[in-house]
């Protein structure tokens, strides 16, 4: 169940290049750019990177801990599981958002000559926020209110977080009957109004993968596969069509549905389903598969790094270049990527990776530990 699906982490790696385009405008290019702005507003955007994003990180989180919850009998186990998969999840986590967070912290006080950053005051304010899982809550109330500060990404890993907190309740809680209320929740979910606040808070797309991973237990799950996509072309087009409804369904401005988060959760829950098959719908071979596989394992990396990096390119165009050039230079975006992707590959290799396994030897010791150890024999 720990083993990686390849098509999961080709999924990663189409989500955090929607990212970071949808970010670089205008977080990296401030300046006017009316043809991208009309595209974006109109046509197609790529916000919904984070969606998919949500969709995937519920299925792989329920499909290993729900079966280990499903077998505790008691309270004690119960504790044990989720106290293990907490920890698990802190060290996969934490040390690296917070070392980004201390970069910001850092580049607001003495790297900020641009303002690009933002004030300390600001960033402190998201530093706490983010460290103690309201980000989301701090960016739906500062929304035209107030500056949120450097960290904004931070809002859907505060979100993630606030899941995953409640679900080891809910599924020693309700145990079978926790699917039903999954559904109940979600249809709840689907009939609030689009408001800036719902978006924020949008757990769709974590519940859709999480019910797709309670139903890959299932008998029935083999009867979703889409054998149709076992023919290359096939397969092609339903990932672009499925990618390019998302991306469309994005636009502020778009008036295609009145419930955009709604469709989009359901199109990267569907992707989710062919990924989760595991027979390499999604990936192809050759070189593409190797980068895309590359940027799926370095996304939690990338999705840290890549805001930062855009400040930082504006701070050293700005003391070092002559300024912001006019329209997007060659070597303008060069410096970015280069500080995204060393960032994300410095992050990865030695904060990351370390952290991770750190946890997972913690979190399969607490798991191995007898529940109630034999008492000492007397001297």
């Amino acid at each position: 169940m720990n083993r990686k699906i390849a098509d999961i982490e080709w999924l990663r790696g189409v989500s955090i290049l929607f990212v970071v385009i949808f970010h670089a405008r205008p977080v990296l290019i401030p300046w006017p750019e009316p043809l991208w702005d009309h595209i974006a507003v109109n046509y197609v955007d790529f916000m919904s990177g984070v969606d998919i994003f949500l969709a995937v990180s519920g299925f792989v989180i329920a499909r290993t801990l729900l079966p280990q919850l499903a077998a505790a009998h008691d309270a004690t186990g119960f504790l044990r599981i989720a106290l293990a998969f907490w920890v698990r999840r802190a060290w996969r986590l934490l040390p690296a958002a917070w070392l980004w967070l201390a970069i910001i912290l850092v580049c607001a006080a003495i790297f900020n000559r641009s303002g690009a950053f933002q004030s300390f005051h600001t960033n402190f304010e998201a530093t706490l926020a983010a460290m103690l899982s309201i980000a989301n809550y701090r960016f739906g109330i500062s929304w035209f209110r107030f500056d949120y500060g450097a960290s904004t990404p931070y809002w859907s890993l505060s979100l993630e977080e606030q899941f995953y907190a409640a679900l080891p309740f809910a599924a020693y809680v309700l145990r079978r009957r926790l699917a039903w209320v999954l559904i109940l929740l979600l249809a709840a979910v689907f009939c609030l109004p689009p408001t800036f606040m719902v978006r924020v808070f949008r757990i769709h797309p974590i519940i859709l993968g999480v019910l797709l991973a309670m139903a890959s237990h299932s008998p029935a799950w083999a009867l979703t596969e889409p054998r149709f996509m076992r023919n290359r072309l096939a397969a092609g087009l339903t990932q672009f069509g499925l990618l390019a409804a998302i991306a469309a369904v994005s636009p502020f401005d778009q008036r295609i549905t009145a419930m955009p988060f709604d469709v989009i959760a359901v199109l990267s829950a569907l992707l989710v389903l062919i990924a989760a098959h595991d027979r390499d719908y999604l990936c192809g071979q050759g070189t593409l598969r190797r980068v895309m596989l590359w940027l799926g394992s370095r996304s939690y990396a990338i999705y840290l790094s890549h805001d930062p990096s855009f400040f930082a390119t504006r701070e050293i165009w700005f003391r070092w270049g002559g300024g912001l050039p006019p329209r997007p230079d060659k070597l303008f975006l060069a410096t970015a990527l280069l500080l995204i992707f060393a960032g994300a590959e410095l992050t990865y290799r030695l904060v990351e990776r370390p952290c991770r396994r750190h946890g997972a030897r913690i979190a399969t010791a607490m798991l191995a530990a007898p529940s109630n150890p034999a008492p000492e024999s007397p001297a």
